[in-house]
Formats: structure tokens, C-alpha cells, sequence
């Protein structure tokens, strides 16, 4: 079968084609640049918990350890006060026993792009090609085709492609799919420098600093990173005047001065007045000067805000900065991408060794576009709370909120809350039936990622659960005392026989564990955890008939492998089965066409609802040519949409009402306007 087509190889790209390595999958990653990656110290990525353990299992733990930094605690200021500091629990993701929370993982993404690279050097099912730029792309019920220009231009052959291409992706433009969002939703001034501050290992967020005129849209941001490295970032306002060198380096010397400044040598020279000392510093205000600084890296960073009207069409997907931009108030467009790599690689390891239902793969859109468009969102919310909260009223905005605003913004930096936690597929088309759902009561809710506990493998060795993921279904049973059991004849005792048994019968590829304890469970419960790290369900026993029923909804339901698969398979040869994915075929699925039919159809009915139709019959012309009955309904779809915008008026730019709720769903609302890229 033909390899998976990575389109990008940005860290989004870079670690799907290792996730798809490690499945037993071949790839080939096509790389516009030379392969060179710009050493950037300002340009840094926060990975939350979840993301940097995905990133550690993909080969690249050492390179976080070394290139990247913990911090110690994280803490708020407004003017010269303490408002709020969080504490982070030492080292490794901790489990549900320690109160404090593991910290994010902070480190220059020059160096993460490295480690990748270099994990995907070393697989044999992965090559990165590079100077190839996407020129065009077909598909068919086959396969999909890429044709590059380049010095390694030629036609590549994939069984799926997914365009990892960034912001101004190709692959996006090809597939005629909409990116509407707002633009400069946020402008930060960048530094990375070498200096000494007075909370080694913590980072900062300061709001309203005194030396910045402390109004209520100042803020300076400090995080640490490795050998002494600081990367500052300055809240720029709104608008889009330049960012002059002198007037960065004011920004840098105000807010070292302020935070870790010394009386100078000879004070004296005015109260308010500034002047340079014999070293060369700068002091400012009464007798206070900015500590020595070494300054390596500045930029503007501006985020938008944009979201992609679908993420999959065919054989094609989108992923990372491709399919949607975010990061206002401290969120990770990053942590997004990572979690969009880890959704798809699974679901793409199950389709290209014994074929997918519909249902499998649209999942992944419907999973992480719904979970991406609720953080835009729940930031699109606070935005004008946090921004200029003079204007906007607590209970506007957010409803019944008690928790204030320094509160809000610990949750965006630290991935907490709406703006920030670790998502979780309440509503995933892979959901159990409802009979294997009515499980016992555990703190996780189904949809939810699980938490990290000490789990016994089937070899007796004691390792964390998340270490675990990304092969198979993991089948997990809470039996305490087991710490006392003889490993040799662990497998034999109690429950062990009957849930050994249970398992190896499921249909798609499981490993079994064994954990002493886990949060709100009680002994004997059984839990079922998706590849991706997210709880299927828990069971009260072993229940063979639910955990069955559990594991056929998690591959997509009993279809099982597509008509399409199913002929491959038969001209191809049977695939090589994976370490951990495989498990029996299915019969076939529904026609793809009527699902992509009723897909467009969909997204034509959204585009109308939302005003913003006008784009529909190109695109939809060009579908209903690819896909045959199916790319025809959705052509209605879309001139229904066409026509329904042009009703509803088309007003599509429209910011809303000054300080009222803005969702950010273009799917559901016209409050995001379509801009070209």
C-alpha cells in the first residue's frame, strides 16, 4: 500500500510522521525548505504535560531535558503586588497523589524541530525530501497524488495526505477550503536574552508594570528557559506601528530595572530623570538601574485568530497552523498541532492496515475542530474582559463567574480551563453505546485524558501509563495490593485469567495493565483507553460483551474496512500487521461518496446559515468532479449556502456589539470575517 503523503516538516509534520513510524506505517514528509532549521532563541514553545509526553515518546525525551526547561513556579503581578503564584510539582508528570501540577515544558523551537528531525533520521518507514514544493494534487478512491516543483519535483503516490504546511497552507488553498478568523487579535513584542533575575526557574506574568505607564493594557510576560535564557514578551497596543529597536530596548532596560534594578553608582542625576552610568547602563526613575543583559533574538509576534472551515476532504486532512491559529492570552497554537498529530496518527495507523469506516476518519475533525473551536472560543470571551475590562461587564461576558482575571490568564499560560486545558471528546462519533457506557463512577469523564498513574506491564516491569499510549487500546484494571504479588504468577490470579482472555478477543490490537489505584475508582473497575490517551469508558468487572462493543466503537463501529480497502487488500497482498495497531478486518463500509455527499451538503447549509456562501461553487464544482455523487451533493450544499448568504445580507465582517460575547465558530456564527491569506 502507498505511503502517507506529511506535507511540512514543522514540528506538527515532523512528529505525525514519527507517530505514523512507530504504527508501522511508511510516510514521506515533503519539505519546501532545505532542511535547515533558523536558530531563533525568541521563537520558544510551551508544551503542556500531555503534548511534551507525546513529543518524549516519539524519541525525544532527552532533547526536551536538555534543550528545554521546567519551571519552578509560575506567578501574577499587577503594579508592584503579588496577585497570584502556583507552585509545580518537581520533575516528571506527577500522578493523582501530589496537589501541585506538573509544569509545562519551555523550550526554543529550533531545538524541538531538531530532536524531531533527528528521531525521523532514524526511521526506516520515514523520508524527508526536501526542496519539494506542492504544486497540485488529485485524488481518487485509491489513493491521492502530489506533484512538487523543485529540485526533487516529481508525482508522489500516497494512500493519504495531510497538509502540515503552516498559516498560508498549499495544501488548504488546493482543496479550496475557507480559513475565515480575525487578524492581529493580539501584537507582542519579542526578546530573548541572557540575564539574572530574582526568581530563578519561575516565570512571571506582570500586569500593569509601574515603569510601563501601568495602564490597564501593559503586560510583560518572563519565562525561563535553559542556560540562564529569559524570553520576554511585551503586549503591544492594538494597531500597527512599528516596533523600533530603540524603543524595544527602552521595553527591555524598564522591565529589568524594574523587577531586579540597583541604585546606581553616583545617584543623584534627578528623582525622574535617566542617564547612562560608567558601565554603560541605563538607570531610570530614582536611583534605579537595569541589571547587565545579554540580548540574542527580538521579533513582533501577532496572533490571529482563524479556524478552518473543514479538515478533512477525501484522502486529504489538515493539521497544526494549516488548520487553524490561536494563542491569544497565553494559549498554544503548538499544544493544538501536537494533540492534531496524535488524534490522526492512530486513526490513519488503523485505516492503512486493515481500512477505516467513514466514521473513523471524520471523527478526527469532529473531535479536534470542535475542541480547537471552543478554545477560540472561550478566548474570544475574555478577550474583552482582560483587554479592557472597563467597558465589559464580568457577567456579560461570562456569565455567573466569580474567578478574576489573573485567574483567567493563569489558565491560558498554564493550560487550565477553557482557555487551556487538555481537551476532552464529550461528543466524539466514537463513543460507546449506551449500554457499555453505564460504567462505575471514576474522576475522569469518558472523552477525557486519563491520568498518568504507575501501571504493571505484562512483563511485571513497573512504568507510567502514558507511557503506554499511541499503539493500541489499552485495557487497564484498578486492583490494589498488587504490589505484593508474585510477577511470576500475576497473569494467573483472581480476575487476571478472565480479563486476559476478554482482551485478546477485542478486535482491534490491546495491551493489558494493571494499576494499584486510580482517581475515584474502586477495586476490580476496568478501564478502556484510547491510543490518544483519552477514556473510552470504565467498567464495573470484566465484561467481555460491553468491552467489545467499547473497542468496535473506537475503530469506527462494525463496518470495519471500506470497499476501497478491501479491494487494496485483496490486489496487494495482506499488509504487514504493526506491534500494536492490527486486529481483524470488518465488512465493508458505506460508499465514501455518500458520506463526503452529505459532508458538503453540511458545509453548504453552515455557509448560508452564517452568510458567508459566496465561495461555494467553485469549490464545490470542483468536489462533485473528484467524488461523483457524493462531490454533487455537496455542490447543492453549497449553492444552497451561496444563496443563503446572499439573504442574510452577507455580512460577514461584522465585530458584533462593542463589549458583547463574541463565539468564534464560523461554523455557527458570522462573527468571524473571511480574509485572504
Amino acid at each position: 500500500m502507498d505511503p502517507v503523503i506529511v506535507v511540512g516538516a514543522g514540528p506538527v509534520g515532523l512528529s505525525l510522521a514519527l507517530a505514523l513510524a512507530r504504527l508501522g506505517v511508511p510516510s514521506v514528509v515533503l519539505d519546501e525548505t532545505p532542511g535547515q532549521e533558523e536558530t531563533r532563541p525568541a521563537r520558544t514553545a510551551v508544551l503542556r504535560p500531555d503534548t511534551a509526553a507525546f513529543v518524549g515518546r516519539l524519541g525525544c525525551a532527552d532533547a526536551l531535558e536538555s534543550a528545554g526547561t521546567r519551571w519552578t513556579a509560575w506567578r501574577i503581578m499587577r503594579r508592584r503586588r503579588l496577585v497570584e503564584r502556583v507552585a509545580f510539582a518537581p520533575g516528571t508528570p506527577d500522578n493523582a497523589a501530589g496537589p501541585a501540577p506538573a509544569s509545562p515544558v519551555h523550550l526554543p523551537q529550533h531545538a524541538l524541530t531538531r530532536a524531531l528531525r533527528a528521531a525521523l533520521a532514524r526511521e526506516k518507514l520515514a523520508e524527508v525530501v526536501t526542496g519539494s514544493r506542492l504544486a497540485d494534487l488529485e485524488q481518487d478512491e485509491h489513493g491521492i497524488s502530489a506533484h512538487t516543483r523543485g529540485p526533487n519535483g516529481t508525482w508522489w503516490r500516497g494512500s493519504y495526505l495531510i497538509g502540515c504546511d503552516g498559516p498560508r497552507s498549499t495544501v488548504r488553498k488546493l482543496l479550496d477550503i475557507r480559513f475565515p478568523g480575525r487578524t492581529a487579535v493580539e501584537r507582542h513584542a519579542v526578546a530573548a536574552l541572557r540575564c539574572e533575575l530574582p526568581w530563578p526557574g519561575e516565570a512571571l506574568l506582570h500586569r500593569s508594570p509601574p515603569r510601563q505607564g501601568g495602564g490597564p493594557g501593559s503586560e510583560v510576560s518572563a519565562r525561563p528557559l535553559a542556560d540562564g535564557l529569559w524570553r520576554l514578551d511585551w503586549l503591544l497596543p492594538p494597531g500597527r506601528e512599528l516596533v523600533t529597536p530603540d524603543a524595544l530596548v527602552a521595553r527591555i532596560r524598564d522591565s529589568l530595572a524594574g523587577w531586579s534594578g540597583t541604585s546606581p553608582a553616583e545617584p543623584g542625576t534627578g528623582s525622574t530623570g535617566t542617564g547612562p552610568d560608567g558601565d554603560g547602563n541605563r538607570w531610570h526613575g530614582p536611583g534605579r538601574l537595569a541589571p547587565p543583559y545579554e540580548l540574542l533574538d527580538t521579533g513582533v509576534h501577532t496572533v490571529h485568530h482563524r479556524l478552518a472551515r473543514r479538515w478533512r476532504q477525501g484522502r486529504a486532512f489538515l493539521a497544526g497552523d494549516a488548520a487553524h491559529l490561536l494563542g491569544a492570552l497565553g494559549t498554544q497554537g503548538l499544544d493544538e498541532g501536537l494533540r492534531d498529530a496524535e488524534n490522526l496518527a492512530w486513526k490513519l495507523g488503523l485505516a492503512w492496515h486493515h481500512g477505516a469506516s467513514e466514521l473513523l476518519l471524520d471523527s478526527y475533525q469532529a473531535e479536534r475542530r470542535g475542541a480547537v473551536a471552543a478554545r477560540l472560543r472561550a478566548a474570544d470571551q475574555a478577550l474583552p474582559l482582560l483587554r479592557d475590562g472597563r467597558s465589559v461587564r464580568w457577567r456579560t461576558v461570562l456569565p455567573g463567574a466569580a474567578r478574576g482575571r489573573s485567574t483567567l490568564l493563569t489558565d491560558g499560560h498554564l493550560g487550565r480551563g477553557p482557555l487551556g486545558a487538555p481537551p476532552v471528546y464529550a461528543r466524539t462519533p466514537l463513543a460507546p453505546p449506551a449500554g457499555a457506557a453505564d460504567g462505575p463512577l471514576v474522576e475522569t469523564v469518558p472523552g477525557a485524558p486519563v491520568v498518568d498513574v504507575a501501571v504493571t506491564a505484562s512483563d511485571g516491569s513497573v512504568v507510567r501509563l502514558h507511557d503506554r499510549l499511541g499503539q493500541g487500546l489499552l485495557v487497564v484494571l484498578v486492583a490494589p495490593g498488587t504490589t505484593v504479588w508474585d510477577r511470576r504468577h500475576w497473569q494467573s490470579a483472581g480476575l487476571m485469567p478472565r480479563l486476559t482472555s476478554a482482551v485478546a478477543a477485542l478486535p482491534m490490537s490491546a495491551e493489558l495493565l494493571v494499576t494499584e489505584s486510580y482517581p475515584g475508582a474502586a477495586a476490580h473497575t476496568v478501564l478502556l483507553v484510547r491510543p490518544d490517551g483519552h477514556l473510552v469508558t470504565a467498567l464495573a468487572g470484566v465484561r467481555p460483551e460491553e468491552m467489545t462493543a467499547c473497542a468496535e466503537a473506537v475503530r469506527g463501529g462494525a463496518h470495519g474496512r471500506g470497499a476501497g480497502a478491501a479491494r487494496r487488500a485483496g490486489s496487494e497482498g495482506a499488509p504487514v500487521r504493526p506491534a500494536g495497531i492490527g486486529g481483524p478486518a470488518g465488512p465493508g463500509t458505506p460508499d465514501r461518496s455518500d458520506a463526503s455527499g452529505a459532508s458538503g451538503a453540511s458545509d453548504g447549509a453552515e455557509r448560508g446559515g452564517s452568510g458567508e456562501g459566496t465561495t461555494g461553487a467553485d469549490g464545490a464544482t470542483k468536489a462533485g468532479g473528484a467524488l461523483g455523487a457524493g462531490g454533487a451533493a455537496g455542490a447543492r450544499g453549497a449553492a444552497e449556502g451561496r444563496n443563503g448568504g446572499a439573504e442574510g445580507g452577507g455580512t460577514t465582517g461584522s465585530a458584533g456589539t462593542a463589549g458583547a460575547p463574541s463565539p468564534v465558530d464560523p461554523v455557527r456564527t458570522s462573527m468571524l470575517h473571511s480574509e485572504s491569506d
